[in-house]
């Protein structure tokens, strides 16, 4: 006789919280749904149903992995972000929470602004793009990022959303693979969530995100600044002036990132957004100057 759908779920929990899962009930429900395709109540319905071997092992399968340390997201591919169920895999990091912190600052801006050309810097899984390619159809958004299996998951999931016509994807190491001005033409905003966990910190980190999730979309450099450099560095001649940028950014890096904005002497009216925390998340500029003026002694 096989096992009931009580017995697995049971059995899961036991060997997910032995593994030190904090979440162990709601993996092992998330995890036997995911195979099985219920619901969690017509889970609960099926409470004393006995289930095929061939759908028990693949679960206590999923269930050994996550008990390694496999994030769960990657196992259903399926994180919710915005509201909207996005498809994730071990190329692209799991959207998070904090990050609505960035589309609901860029939204809010959009809803006064004539901007048309939209830049997703670093899209990974592509989440940003195609949040605001739904909410806004008329925006023209290029999603770039150094990799190509994120832009893979990118295209998926702007595919999946209905906006993959309204969405251009360029492999690009930063601005590397734009020629200035993007032929031509400049971005009226650029928004960015860029790798800003320093080097020394990633080993630290839970092993769900440190032994699986992408170090290339996380390590920051030595003190997680070195992409928002790059950037900054580069965006003037990519931005139309009156351009918005927009960076998400670790909750103690604000005042680093304001003085590097600072320093370029190109931006103003640099603010920081905290997140629903209270913790900050993004800051935001806006350009004044595309080729900022060397400053001459006298």
């Amino acid at each position: 006789m096989g096992l009931t759908v009580k017995e697995i779920l049971n059995i899961s929990e036991g060997i997910l919280k032995d593994s030190g899962d904090s979440d162990y009930k709601q993996d092992a429900e998330i995890l036997l749904c995911h195979e099985t395709k219920y619901t969690e109540n017509k889970l609960f319905m099926n409470w004393t149903r006995e289930l095929e071997d061939v759908h028990t092992e693949k679960i206590f399968e999923l269930i050994r992995r996550r008990a390694d340390g496999t994030p769960t997201q990657y196992l259903t591919h399926e994180q919710v972000f915005m509201g909207h169920k996005f498809y994730v895999d071990e190329h692209v990091l799991i959207p998070r929470m904090d990050t609505e912190t960035l589309v609901v600052t860029v939204t809010e801006h959009l809803k006064g602004s004539p901007a048309k050309m939209v830049l997703d810097l670093c899209t990974g899984s592509g989440v940003l793009a195609v949040c605001l390619a739904k909410a806004y159809p008329s925006l023209k958004i290029t999603a770039s990022d150094i990799s190509e299996e994120a832009l893979t998951v990118a295209r998926k999931n702007a595919v999946s959303a209905g906006v993959d016509k309204r969405i251009s994807f360029i492999q690009s190491d930063l601005f590397a693979a734009f020629k200035t001005g993007f032929g031509g033409k400049k971005f009226d905003l650029i928004l960015s969530n860029p790798p800003y966990i320093k080097s020394d910190v990633l080993p630290t980190l839970q092993r769900e995100i440190y032994e699986h999730e992408p170090m290339l979309a996380l390590d920051g450099g030595m003190d997680g600044l070195d992409v928002y450099r790059k950037i900054i560095e580069t965006v003037p001649a990519f931005l139309n002036k009156n351009g918005a940028l927009f960076f998400e950014i670790g909750s103690e890096q604000a005042s680093d990132v304001q003085a590097l904005l600072e320093a370029a002497d190109a931006f103003s009216e640099i603010r920081i957004i905290q997140d629903l925390s209270g913790k900050d998340r993004v800051i935001s500029a806006r350009l004044t100057q595309v080729y900022p003026e060397k400053k001459h002694k006298k």
